[in-house]
Order: C-alpha cells, then structure tokens, then sequence
C-alpha cells in the first residue's frame, strides 16, 4: 500500500485516525493501537518482513535497557547494536552482491539468495544505530559529570 494508493487514502488513513482519537481517553491504548496499525501498514508491502522490523525493535530495545540499566557495558552494547544493524542491513542488500562476486572471483557455483529488499530498511536500521549512538553519548556525559563532581567535591 503506498500512501498515495485509494485503499491508503480512503480506508487505512481515515480509519486510523477515527480510531486513535477515538482511544483518546486512554494515551497508552492509543499509543499501542499506533504500533499495531504502523505494523499493519508494514507488513502490508510483504507480511513474512513483519517478523524482521519486529526482530530489529525488539533486539535494539533490549540492547538499549541493557545500556541503561549496567553502563559499565553501555560501549560493548554499542558495539552489538551496532553489528546487529549493520549485519542485517548488509546481509539484505548486498547478499547477491558478495555472493556473486565470491561466484567470480573463487570460480565457484553458490546459488545466489536473491534476497527481496524489505521496504525502508535503511531507514528504520539508521534511526535505530542512531537512537543507540545517542544513548551512548548520553551515558558517557552522565559518567564524566560524575567525575567532575567527584573531583570537585
């Protein structure tokens, strides 16, 4: 469904909105209605990439609690959020591309995965590395405002 198709526009778009400020008396209802139809929309392009965005959230958000709640490991949860995106971003664009040019270099016959690209994976695997990258940064001023209060006191 694109957002300039007839079944956006005329059903999707004017159902959700209906729904959300319908839910209004309660925001963590709406809140959780807004995911369920931002999932919906997603996986209209292809249901089976439903189960990769929620994979991508899931890992990125405990990767992020993990940060927060020990930051004595904020850098090494950094650096596995870091090559959990990356790796999935990689592997879904550029499968063919390597396992091709393994194909020529090494004169060999793997099969190529052709790997169909799922819809804004870019998008949302940057604003994740970037969601983690900041929380890092934030960690780390906490522990340097910590230690000038300790070198001050």
């Amino acid at each position: 469904m694109l957002f300039s198709s007839y079944a956006f526009v005329f059903a999707f778009l004017p159902l959700t909105i209906t729904a959300y400020f319908a839910l209004a008396a309660t925001p963590s209802v709406q809140r959780a209605f807004l995911v369920a139809a931002s999932l919906f929309f997603y996986s209209w392009f292809r249901v089976e990439y439903l189960f990769l965005i929620t994979l991508s959230v899931t890992v990125n958000y405990l990767t992020a609690r993990a940060s927060m709640r020990r930051p004595n490991l904020a850098k090494p949860c950094l650096l596995f959020g870091l090559a959990f995106n990356l790796g999935l971003l990689g592997y879904y664009k550029y499968a063919d591309f390597f396992v091709s040019n393994l194909n020529l270099i090494a004169n060999s016959s793997f099969a190529l995965p052709h790997v169909l690209l799922p819809l804004g994976i870019s998008f949302f695997t940057f604003q994740q590395v970037s969601f983690l990258v900041s929380l890092y940064r934030r960690e780390r001023e906490r522990e340097r405002e910590r230690e000038r209060e300790f070198l001050l006191s």
